[in-house]
């Protein structure tokens, strides 16, 4: 049984038994797992849930979250678009509709949503009317405005409140008493106000020390605050899983250093008494044992270290001492060395929130009976030495049988690796019916792998989208060939071969001391390039030596080829030369000083980056990407003699271009001055 589905434009197969083995087998309308009946097209990877594809969805709506223009139904591949939905803040990638006139956009289980609105809201907390949601079914983001907690359940929304001031509240803190009677302040009411009251500069009262945004109940006689957080969840005694002793909570306000982060509190703390511990009320619920990217083993709290345990107390996430009186976490493993402050651990870009249970062991969830690469098949096998090697293989990302290859291409040939699309060396695997290849290394890659830059385990892809090409959240330039990709949820991270081989820490010629990776890049440049540190992670000096690399050009190669030059060049990062003497030797402009540069130091050739490795140094030459700027597709070029002009700036294209071979067009365009060109 078939059905035309109007998003999709292959027929749709109905699926009674849906067994596809892909992560990604999520429908494309609620974004939900496809399991039982669906329809589904298995060229494209497409499946919708029976009753989803059922569902009469209206080309344009008027919605009650948007009142002010209609919204049209956009059906979208999860592959080539992500939006974001405005009302629950979530990344979806399936269908949505939208208002084009305001670019506000509601996924498909928000826009189906009913609410009311509320009656007799306090005028003083919103000035604005707010819809009542009672039957959502997913975490809401951002949090709420009230006591700054995730969203889920039931929540009030403000429809005339729109990005970047979303009004959120769970439907408790909507509904809190305007005024309450509280043990901290016997002689007066405390007051609901939906912000602090103002309070002086170096104020040192709890609230400004903790830099509280949401509600608070408020004294004004008495300039006494108190947040909800307080109010709401700050029971006097607590029990949780991850202490065997209950918490008693100390109702007064007092300076000290919290046992489990190490860092201070002048807030009412909670007490262990048996173990006599002062802690932060959110340390208190600190999970005993979780995982990490950045360490292959779980990582479990101590609360404190003896002085012998461990030979150097060096944080490996942020390369600061751990003060061992005060808790961390570490690694229980026999003869490991890894520990972390408890705030970096946790942090969110670090770890993503799994708790793990008592007695869990790595080793259970090694899988045996699958290979732990994407080589399907080892079809002849040769001895080298002692070691056997596999001769001929099947690999999942090609057709045909590819063979070992130990000599072959040199550094003058445009042979590139189909998995890393560098310049084919040896070993390599490859194709002797079609231009394809493959090293030895690349076929050998795990399926899955984690990475220190993500908190999610990455999955080997070899996934272009819908242009041909993807983008490397490390470093930001266009790539062909294998990616590692987050299929959790709609994460959408994707990093290039390589970035991936970078580890947690870096050893990099341009700087004496080693390099570390870190994620707070705010207010930080890049020591090559000079320009803030805008992707994913970065590195930064262990020694705390103002020096920093932003992964692009931490990944340059140390050598490159000039077509004038018998001599390999040598990435050089500093110049004593005179300002007079600062030349790039293939376009002949200026370079700026302090700038690394591409340098042979026997015919003294000095090149610009770009112009030593070019503009798209992990791009295969002669793959196409479309639908950029062009109507037709583009090939990826390589020139090297008799350069055409750019036909956007006009300048030779010397090196890597894209050329549209049409005969009505029949141009060649710098990756860089795609934006400008016009049709």
């Amino acid at each position: 049984m078939e059905i035309q589905h109007f998003s999709h434009h292959h027929p749709l197969v109905f699926i009674q038994s849906h067994s596809v083995a892909s992560k990604a087998a999520l429908c494309l309308v609620c974004e939900k797992p496809v399991e039982g009946w669906s329809y589904g097209c298995n060229q494209c990877e497409f499946y919708l849930h029976k009753g989803c594809a059922e569902l009469d969805l209206a080309p344009k709506i008027q919605n009650h979250f948007h009142p002010k223009h209609p919204l049209t139904l956009q059906p979208k591949s999860r592959c080539s678009w992500i939006g974001k939905c405005n009302l629950c803040g979530k990344k979806f990638g399936g269908f949505a509709y939208r208002c084009n006139d305001c670019n506000f956009h509601l996924d498909i289980n928000c826009a189906l949503l009913q609410s009311s609105i509320a009656a007799n809201f306090p005028n003083s907390l919103h000035p604005h009317p707010l819809h009542v949601i009672q039957n959502h079914n997913k975490e809401v983001e951002p949090d709420c405005l009230g006591c700054r907690k995730p969203i889920s359940g039931p929540f009030y929304h403000c429809s005339d409140c729109t990005y970047p001031t979303v009004f959120n509240l769970h439907k408790e803190c909507a509904e809190l008493p305007l005024e309450i009677n509280h043990p901290y302040d016997r002689k007066h009411p405390l007051t609901l106000l939906p912000q602090p009251p103002t309070h002086p500069q170096k104020c040192s009262c709890s609230l400004c020390r903790i830099q509280w945004k949401g509600f608070v109940y408020s004294c004004s006689l008495c300039n006494f605050d108190l947040s909800l957080d307080d109010f709401l969840f700050s029971p006097p005694t607590i029990t949780v899983a991850s202490h065997e002793h209950p918490w008693m909570l100390v109702s007064r306000k007092m300076w000290f250093v919290c046992d489990f982060c190490g860092t201070d509190g002048d807030h009412s703390p909670f007490v262990c008494a048996t173990c006599h511990l002062l802690v932060h009320k959110n340390c208190i619920s600190l999970p005993r044992h979780i995982m990490i990217t950045r360490h292959r083993h779980t990582i479990s709290l101590s609360y404190s270290l003896r002085q012998n345990q461990v030979e150097d107390w060096m944080c490996k996430i942020c390369y600061e001492e751990v003060d061992i009186r005060y808790g961390n976490y570490r690694c229980p493993a026999s003869r490991c060395r890894y520990i972390s402050h408890v705030r970096c651990a946790t942090d969110k870009a670090i770890w993503d929130g799994t708790i793990m249970p008592e007695g869990y062991d790595e080793r259970s969830e090694e899988v045996v009976d699958e290979p732990w690469n994407l080589i399907t098949d080892v079809v002849e096998q040769i001895r080298i030495g002692e070691l056997m090697v596999a001769s001929e293989i099947k690999h999942s990302y090609h057709d045909h049988n590819l063979r070992l290859t130990f000599s072959g291409k040199t550094k003058d040939d445009d042979c590139q690796c189909d998995g890393c699309t560098r310049p084919i060396s040896t070993p390599f695997y490859r194709c002797e019916q079609c231009k394809f290849f493959l090293h030895k290394d690349c076929a050998e890659l795990p399926k899955e792998m984690p990475h220190p830059s993500h908190m999610h385990l990455l999955t080997l892809v070899n996934l272009h989208g819908k242009l041909g090409f993807s983008c490397c959240c490390a470093c930001g330039r266009p790539c062909q060939g294998f990616s590692y990709i987050c299929y959790k949820g709609y994460c959408g991270y994707q990093i290039d071969i390589q970035c991936m081989l970078f580890s947690d820490t870096l050893k990099h010629p341009s700087h004496e001391h080693s390099l570390f990776l870190f994620h707070n890049k705010e207010g930080t440049s890049c020591s090559a390039c000079f320009r803030k540190l805008y992707y994913s992670f970065a590195y930064r000096c262990m020694k705390r030596c103002d020096f920093s690399l932003d992964v692009g050009c931490a990944t340059l190669p140390l050598t490159a080829w000039y077509k004038y030059d018998r001599h390999a060049l040598t990435l050089t990062f500093s110049d004593d030369s005179e300002p007079s003497q600062l030349f790039c030797d293939i376009c002949e402009k200026k370079r700026k000083p302090n700038r690394w540069f591409y340098y042979c130091a026997n015919c003294d050739n000095s090149l610009h980056l770009n112009c030593a490795i070019g503009d798209l140094p992990y791009m295969k030459l002669g793959n196409k990407i479309e639908g950029i700027r062009h109507r037709h597709p583009f090939n990826v070029v390589k020139n090297i003699w008799n350069c055409p002009p750019c036909k956007g700036c006009g300048e030779v294209c010397n090196g890597q271009a894209l050329e549209c071979k049409e005969s009505e067009c029949n141009f060649t365009v710098h990756w860089n001055c795609l934006l400008d060109l016009r049709e």
